[in-house]
């Protein structure tokens, strides 16, 4: 009941923060998330609506990464295991409890492409002033990977260029 009360404060506060962000001129840039122990973060302008986690329905002959379809809103949302996907391992078995701050992350409907990505948790959202460095991407690394950066606390995350992704061949088919 607790983590309950601590998501719904978590997602207030980001949706206040959201808010004041439009009407006062301050731009974050990105909305931070985890997945698989990796720390992410997702270019708000192509970042769309937060949703609770909600199983999909499978989709036999598909890819492991690729979860299924989910209703979201009225609308049939292909589910992606963001930390599979990138890892390139099979999803992870997940608890209830952390189901429970799990969420699904829309991609912005201008990317023309209804998925959804599912992440483990949000970590709030973050600008520029929040790192203390930035890098290139690591060598090897696929081109929907943009630039790295180091918090204070010396936490690595990894910038995810969603439209990128979205275009990717190796995303587009699901296909087993």
């Amino acid at each position: 009941m607790a983590n309950r009360e601590a998501l719904r404060e978590l997602q207030s506060r980001l949706a206040s923060r959201l808010q004041a962000a439009r009407t006062e001129g301050v731009q974050a840039s990105w909305l931070a998330v985890e997945s698989g122990g990796r720390k992410f973060l997702l270019p708000l302008t192509q970042s769309g609506e937060i949703f609770p986690f909600t199983a999909s329905q499978h989709v036999p002959y598909t890819q492991p990464w690729f979860l299924g379809v989910a209703n979201l809103r009225g609308g049939l949302y292909g589910v992606v295991d963001l930390a599979s996907f990138v890892g390139g391992q099979a999803p992870a078995v997940r608890s209830d409890a952390t189901r429970a701050e799990s969420r699904l992350i829309a991609l912005n409907a201008a990317l023309e492409i209804n998925c959804a990505l599912l992440i483990d948790r949000l970590a709030g959202l973050r600008n520029m002033d929040a790192f203390s460095s930035s890098s290139e991407p690591p060598e090897g690394s696929p081109e929907f990977f943009g630039s790295g950066y180091t918090d204070a606390n010396g936490a690595y995350w990894q910038e995810l260029d969603l439209q990128a992704l979205s275009q990717q061949s190796q995303f587009l088919s699901i296909s087993a």
